[in-house]
């Protein structure tokens, strides 16, 4: 069996294969050190560029099975990939744990004043006083109780917070006091002082926090974004935090990336930006390899794959 894998993890996966694997290396442009015409497995990695994606399945016409490590593919399904009937698999579950993490860093941030404490050592000033909250008792609505929102609330949970959720297809679930349909979190938001969005980018979620949306927030309501920026109406945003609709927001990911210098995002005294950085860890490689190993061993026998993506759905 021909696999294609990244240049850059490529050393770390051929140890495990069988012997009568045979590799093929793509760069990050997608130029294949090799004959991709009869390859049936594609293994792409971070940062994948569309073009790159179409070089790679116009040399390979008998692949079969793609492995994406991201858990987001909207940068994936294009008209060009959607043409061919592949398996789309995905890291879904690899960066729940890290992800989880920042978030719980964004809550501690923001109620226990850190931003401003930091200024006040850095201008030698030993201030009291200020209002440092408890996230005991706060409500925290997560918009996508998958993966990435199941983690976060099992952290959540432990300072003792109410929370929300909601899911295409909800069910009770451990940690979560409250879980609603999809299109039914909107109702939640006037009792929620948190809210992460945490939902695939499809065609649904692209912009559905808009001005609408913003004006049911509460006023104290702090907003996180661990998603995708598109998910978010930017210039809505902006006026809110301008005008005091939410009291503030945390922003792993934007419209635009890298943000313009130009944004008003970046002065606002009331947004925490960080540079799409919320998923990084060391350990995050070593589940993705474990994932696509597992995957290509399933593959190998015919048995069901995990993580596969609803190309419909768009996760």
């Amino acid at each position: 069996m021909k696999l294609i894998l990244p240049v850059e993890i490529a050393h770390e996966i051929e140890p495990h294969l069988p012997k009568n694997t045979i590799v093929l290396r793509v760069d990050s442009e997608g130029n294949i050190d090799g004959d991709a015409t009869d390859a049936e497995v594609y293994f792409s990695w971070f940062y994948l560029k569309p073009t790159t994606l179409h070089r790679v399945l116009y040399a390979a016409p008998s692949l079969r099975w793609h492995h994406a490590p991201n858990a987001g593919v909207n940068h994936i399904l294009t008209p060009k990939y959607l043409e061919r009937d592949l398996i789309l698999t995905n890291g879904a579950g690899v960066h729940g744990i890290p992800i989880a993490e920042f978030v719980i860093t964004y809550l501690l941030a923001y109620s226990k004043r850190l931003p401003s404490l930091y200024k006040l050592q850095n201008e030698h000033d030993w201030q009291r006083g200020l209002p440092i909250q408890e996230l005991f008792e706060k409500t925290l609505l997560i918009i996508g109780a998958g993966g990435i929102g199941q983690e976060i609330a099992v952290r959540a949970k432990a300072f003792g917070m109410r929370i929300f959720g909601s899911s295409r297809h909800p069910k009770p679930l451990p940690n979560f006091d409250k879980v609603v349909g999809a299109n039914d979190w909107k109702e939640l938001l006037p009792e929620a002082e948190f809210v992460v969005i945490a939902t695939p980018l499809t065609p649904e979620t692209k912009g559905m926090i808009d001005v609408e949306t913003l004006r049911l927030f509460r006023p104290d309501s702090y907003l996180i974004n661990i998603a995708r920026g598109a998910i978010v109406d930017e210039s809505a945003l902006i006026q809110a935090l301008q005008e005091g609709w939410i009291a503030g927001a945390a922003l792993d990911t934007v419209f635009i990336e890298p943000l313009p210098a130009e944004s008003p995002l970046w002065t606002l005294p009331n947004v925490f930006i960080t540079p799409h950085c919320s998923g990084n860890s060391p350990r995050v490689k070593e589940r993705t390899l474990a994932l696509f190993l597992d995957n290509f061993t399933r593959y190998r026998q015919g048995k069901p794959l995990r993580n596969v993506v609803d190309k419909t759905a768009g996760y």
